[in-house]
């Protein structure tokens, strides 16, 4: 079952391209990457789903509902980080969160302060005393504490020291095993590959590809390694080899292609050793971009 559904959504801030014709599906249950740099329309795509911005034109649904005319209905059991945390300056932690779970129609008091608790976050400082990275701890638990069906995390973990990132990633896997739905939009590649089982990555605003992470990696190119003595690296001047490099004795290469056209050429040379290696999302990444 689909718990998100884009159709063809756009939207432009007057003439200014936020996203264009942008399809997808998130189905229940799974932890869905959303990638691009700054600026390629992630932000924007959250907010239309959020319906804090309208659609120039297409639809989205969640739960099957259109997002802009169940909007209110739907973000009962929606939880949304932002990408910037910004609060009333003067008011206490614990009073900011208490106003914030009085827009939920259920107790939300022992999971704030659960999630207050694993966050290592004062109750009683007051927001203007706080550094960004605690703010955004605010930010995690105010987004979490009425236990939503379904998360939005625009880039989640900036601001967050390294034992903090590993806290809350470790929340998030919590928070999906108990069946919540996660969309995960960041630009830092490593945090996607870590969490998400599948990825959509946008580019200009118009979304270039949408696959699972492991497929992304078995249809692209692989990481080649040739080490041999007295190795011509004219000799592996194939079609599907890219990038190739040769220095002291060994040859690297990405390589697209038959795997056994490959490995024949590999074996006409006497080698002492061979490594061929998926490549990471990062390096996938950097290849839609250039």
């Amino acid at each position: 079952m689909s718990v998100i559904e884009a159709n063809h959504l756009t939207k432009y801030y007057g003439k200014a391209r936020g996203i264009v014709d942008v399809s997808f599906q998130v189905n229940e249950g799974e932890i869905f990457g959303f990638i691009g740099p700054n600026g390629a329309g992630k932000s924007t795509t959250i907010r239309l789903f959020l319906s804090l911005i309208y659609p120039t034109s297409g639809s989205a649904t969640i739960f099957g509902k259109d997002c802009i005319k169940y909007g209110p209905q739907l973000r009962q059991d929606i939880g949304y980080l932002p990408s910037d945390v910004f609060y009333y300056e003067r008011m206490k932690v614990i009073d900011l969160l208490k106003y914030s779970a009085s827009f939920y129609d259920r107790d939300c008091t022992q999971r704030m302060r659960e999630l207050a608790d694993t966050m290592e976050l004062d109750l009683n400082r007051r927001i203007e005393d706080l550094s960004y990275g605690n703010k955004k701890k605010v930010g995690i638990v105010q987004g979490l504490l009425h236990q939503p069906k379904l998360l939005f995390l625009d880039e989640p973990t900036a601001g967050l020291d390294p034992l903090m990132q590993r806290k809350f990633f470790h929340l998030i896997q919590e928070e999906n095993a108990r069946g919540v739905t996660v969309f995960f939009s960041s630009h830092i590649l490593g945090e996607v590959q870590r969490m998400c089982s599948r990825v959509g990555i946008i580019k200009e605003g118009r979304m270039i590809e949408i696959a699972d992470i492991k497929t992304l990696q078995q249809n692209n190119y692989k990481k080649v390694l040739v080490e041999a003595d007295a190795l011509d690296a004219a000799h592996f001047n194939i079609p599907g080899v890219t990038n190739l490099e040769h220095s002291n004795g060994s040859v690297r290469f990405f390589y697209k292609g038959d795997i056994n056209a490959l490995m024949r050429t590999i074996g006409s040379v006497t080698v002492s050793n061979v490594t061929i290696e998926e490549p990471t999302l990062e390096e996938i990444f950097m290849h839609y971009y250039e």
